[in-house]
């Protein structure tokens, strides 16, 4: 039975060996299953900024890096189940979600969604007042978001937020692709009318 990894506070897991780091998620996967935690490492650092960003926006909020680090354990631990044929982004983004909801769940109340716009999107305009706007435009955006019943922001964060694609929101989410779908075009048509509510 292979040992936990020990994640550092800043969300690294210490490595065990001074080999070449892996050059693709597989060969990182295969090494990590060798019990190479240095190669573990190399997926942590990969996606954590990721992990991050989708925990956050599911409402860990606060709690985020603990959602995070908790995570990157419990996908370690089970790396033996991972289909090696299947992208281990989605897979991995799945287990952020759950462990998000777990929170959420035991917090006993709604979650939010708790990002810096700067992370989300920086601005790319030039002058400080197109900075401005297109900020206040991302923030009123997210305003809207989080008006979203659950279920519709959440296929909303994925698909937009964290550029998912439909299958991976669905297996990150635990959903059939058409219920990702529904849910897609529902969340997207609220958006439309609280973004033109906002407007007037």
């Amino acid at each position: 039975m292979r040992a936990s990894p020990r994640v550092l506070p800043c969300g690294g897991i210490s490595p065990d060996t001074a080999k070449e780091p892996p050059t693709d998620d597989d060969e990182a996967i295969a090494r990590s299953l060798a019990g190479d935690l240095a190669a573990y490492e190399v997926l942590v650092t990969r996606y954590s900024a990721l992990a991050h960003r989708t925990a956050a926006m599911l409402g860990a909020a606060d709690e985020t890096e603990d959602v995070v680090q908790e995570a990157f354990v419990k996908a370690y631990r089970h790396l033996a189940t991972f289909r090696r044929d299947a992208p281990f982004r989605p897979w991995l983004l799945r287990i952020v979600a759950n462990e998000t909801h777990n929170l959420t769940r035991s917090r006993g109340r709604r979650a939010e969604l708790a990002v810096k716009l700067t992370e989300l999107d920086p601005p790319g305009a030039d002058g400080p007042e197109d900075v401005a706007v297109a900020t206040d435009r991302r923030a009123r955006l997210l305003d809207v978001v989080r008006t979203l019943p659950e279920r519709e922001r959440e296929v909303v964060v994925c698909r937009y937020f964290l550029q998912l694609s439909e299958a991976e929101t669905a297996q990150v989410l635990d959903l059939p692709a058409g219920t990702v779908k529904s849910r897609t075009f529902r969340g997207l048509q609220r958006l439309r009318e609280g973004v033109a509510r906002d407007l007037t």
